[in-house]
Order: structure tokens, then C-alpha cells, then sequence
């Protein structure tokens, strides 16, 4: 037996796969179960399993984009479902520490990608947010909303869920008519046009993205609202400079994931600041269960440079030194891979359009990129919070009643 069918047998017990090696020898691990992936992958040279072995999640991500890790049966999106699903977070069992070797090793990795200082901050969102608009028109949902959708329905269409989404926030968010609302990183300024749409609110949009703040001034100037909903290519700590003490509320969905742990007491410090007295923040983000962890290496090197995904002890703690009370806190534990499941549909569904924006490769890299995340949120450790913030206890209502009250309203 191969030194990776050794790895692939103490894994696999549900579903199976089977390994075609160069040489024409065959392997086989696990036995088909009902929802189990049954799936069938051909290495096409000897390096592939050298590469995979050296580094599992990279080596395999590089040897599937470069088309020497073929799947033949299944596809990415099962392959890495087959092999997540077989050892969930959640499994039970005996708990016990890692070894000081593995801890020395996630800690030395993922300390220097987690620097985000403001010139290497827009350098890291240009990498994956500059990308053409072209591509993420072709499997967002027509509002552009890059991030955790809220399935009330599983069923629902992922515009819906987007819908939904920005519903859930904007109550949480408690918004008056006449309240100036600032969204930190934006997006495509899809929120930022809804809470006007929805509540009166004038609305500023920060971005580090050229790409994204051309679309959202586009898009307001298109809806006859650039003078009450703005965007601006701004660092969030050079806003606090300038504008301390000037919103009501504040939204952040998706954007946290950038800042990098050094600089989370920086990021509250900046948004505590620049809330009024008043003021209340909503915070959306991906999030880890459990403790504190790394940022694998595919993601910090093709996907996310500079990325981390907090775990809610650190996040909170980070907000615990100026004066932010977390004053609601919800956990989305299947919401991510429902939307990434729809993403990743509309990819496959688009690919040769996707090729012709890029190349295969590319192609390759985003699908498995959407697959692995996928796995992450169905079987692994991730998740989303929303955490809501307020300066003054005295601000929100007594109860939690308003936010449903609010979401019923918007969805009325």
C-alpha cells in the first residue's frame, strides 16, 4: 500500500475512493454509504502523490490546477466532501491538546499573512477582489452580495437568501430615517443601497477595491442616489481620523476576515470611534469554532492573502477594550455552505465562459476553491457570526422582538 493509501484507509470509512496510480496499480479505501461521496481519482505522474504528501491541502490544490490530480468519477466539489465528511469537527470522542510541534508549526505559519498594514491591506484585497467583474457576475446573484447568504428555506433561491440577508442585518441595525450609516467594506455597495432604499438612511461605503467602488458609484449614480448613498476608496483607520464620532450605525459584513489579528484592538478602537455616542454596530463575519487556528496555505497563497478567520473569543476580547458591548451574537452554522453550493453550481454551469475570462487552471483553482470552503463550513471548523455592538445599553430596545418585527416588515 501506498504511503497515501496509508493516510486515505485511516480516513476513508464512508463512501470510498479509489486511486489510479501511473504505474496502473489500483487502491480502494472505504465502503459506499448513503450520503457518501463514491468518487475516482487518477494520478497522472509520480510527483503528484510526493506533492500531496508534502503538503496535503496545497499539494492537492496545485496538482488538481495544474490537471495531474484528475478526478474521473464525482468531482472536486465530492472529493474533498468524501474526505472532510469522514472526519467532521463535531466527530465526538476523546479530546486532547495538540503537540507543541504542531502548535510551534500553525503558529510560525500563519503569524507573517496575518500583518496587514494599510499599503500591504490594499495589495491583498486587490488580489482576489480586482479580479473581473465579469466573473463573479457569473455566479453571484444579481445584487452582487459576496458573502453568507441566510437561508430562512433551504429551499429558497439564492436571491432570496441574499434578500433575506441584508433584511437580518438591516434589523439587527435598528435604523432610524435621517441616521448616517457607514459600511465598511462595502462590496459592490449592494447593503449600502438597500439600508438607503429601505430606511431613508444617508450611507458612506468604504472600499480598498478600485474594481468594487467603481460598480457601487455606478450603481448609485444609476438609481439617482449618489448624493445620500457615497463611496470611497478608504482605509478605515484613515476614516477614523477624519470623520470621529459621525455615524449612528455601522455595518461590516465579510470584511474582518482582512484585518489580521494584530490589528483587531485597532479595528475596534477605529470603529468604537467613529460611532456616536449612540451608536451600534453590526459585524458579519466568518468565523472559526473553537479556538483559535491558521490559515491553511492554498488560501493564503491563491485566495485570501492576509486573510484570517477569527474564532469569537478573540474577536470579542479584541472589542472588550473600548468600551463596545456585544449585545447580541448569532451563530449561522450551515448558512455559508448552502451559498457556496449555489456559487459553486453556477461556476460549473458557467465554465466555459470562466475559461475564456481566464484559462482552465484558473478555472480549476476556483472550483476547488469553492469546494473546499464548502467542506469547511459543512464538515469542518467554520461558520458565521453576526455580533452586534452598542456604545449606550440604553440604545436598542429591551428585547430582541424588534428584530423579527423588522425582518417581517422587509420581507412583507
Amino acid at each position: 500500500m501506498s504511503i497515501l493509501g496509508r493516510f486515505l484507509g485511516s480516513v476513508v470509512k464512508k463512501g470510498s475512493i479509489v486511486i489510479n496510480h501511473p504505474d496502473g496499480s489500483t487502491e480502494k479505501f472505504g465502503e459506499p454509504e448513503a450520503g457518501f461521496p463514491d468518487v475516482v481519482v487518477r494520478l497522472a505522474d509520480k510527483g503528484v502523490m510526493r506533492q500531496i504528501l508534502l503538503d496535503p491541502r496545497l499539494g492537492a490544490a496545485e496538482t488538481f490546477m495544474d490537471g495531474r490530480l484528475i478526478v474521473e468519477q464525482g468531482d472536486i466539489m465530492e472529493l474533498i466532501q468524501l474526505l472532510r465528511a469522514n472526519r467532521r469537527w463535531e466527530r465526538g470522542g476523546r479530546l486532547s491538546d495538540p503537540s507543541a510541534f504542531k502548535k510551534a508549526k500553525n503558529l510560525i505559519a500563519g503569524r507573517l499573512d496575518r500583518i496587514n498594514g494599510q499599503s500591504r491591506s490594499k495589495a491583498n484585497v486587490a488580489h482576489h477582489y480586482d479580479l473581473s467583474r465579469d466573473l463573479y457576475e457569473l455566479f453571484l446573484d444579481a445584487d452582487m452580495q459576496y458573502s453568507c447568504a441566510y437561508w430562512t428555506d433551504p429551499n429558497n433561491t439564492l436571491e432570496q437568501a441574499q434578500l433575506d440577508k441584508k433584511a437580518h442585518i438591516a434589523a439587527k441595525l435598528d435604523l432610524k430615517a435621517g441616521q448616517r450609516v457607514l459600511d465598511i467594506g462595502c462590496g459592490w455597495g449592494g447593503m449600502a443601497l438597500y439600508l438607503h432604499q429601505k430606511f431613508g438612511v444617508e450611507v458612506l461605503g468604504i472600499t480598498l477595491s478600485e474594481e468594487q467602488l467603481k460598480v457601487a458609484q455606478e450603481r448609485a449614480e444609476k438609481e439617482g442616489v449618489a448624493d445620500k448613498v457615497k463611496f470611497e476608496l478608504i482605509d478605515y483607520r484613515d476614516l477614523a481620523e477624519r470623520e470621529a464620532g459621525q455615524f449612528d450605525r455601522i455595518v461590516s459584513v465579510g470584511m474582518f476576515e482582512h484585518v489580521g489579528t494584530p490589528h483587531f484592538k485597532t479595528f475596534f478602537r477605529c470603529v468604537a470611534n467613529l460611532m456616536t455616542d449612540e451608536g451600534v454596530m453590526l459585524l458579519h463575519t466568518i468565523g472559526r469554532m473553537g479556538k483559535p487556528g491558521t490559515t491553511d496555505a492554498f488560501t493564503r497563497k491563491y485566495i485570501f492573502p492576509g486573510g484570517y478567520i477569527p474564532a469569537l473569543s478573540e474577536t470579542v476580547e479584541a472589542s472588550e477594550h473600548f468600551r463596545l458591548m456585544a449585545t447580541d451574537i448569532e451563530t449561522l452554522r450551515l448558512h455559508y455552505a448552502l451559498t457556496l453550493r449555489e456559487w459553486y453550481k453556477r461556476t460549473v454551469a458557467n465554465q466555459d465562459k470562466i475559461i475564456a475570462l481566464y484559462d482552465e487552471r484558473f478555472f480549476r483553482l476556483w472550483t476547488f476553491y469553492l469546494a473546499g470552503a464548502t467542506a469547511a463550513f459543512e464538515s469542518g471548523s467554520m461558520c458565521n457570526y453576526q455580533i452586534q455592538f452598542s456604545r449606550n445599553r440604553h440604545t436598542l430596545p429591551l428585547t430582541r422582538d424588534y428584530i423579527g418585527e423588522t425582518e417581517k416588515q422587509l420581507q412583507g
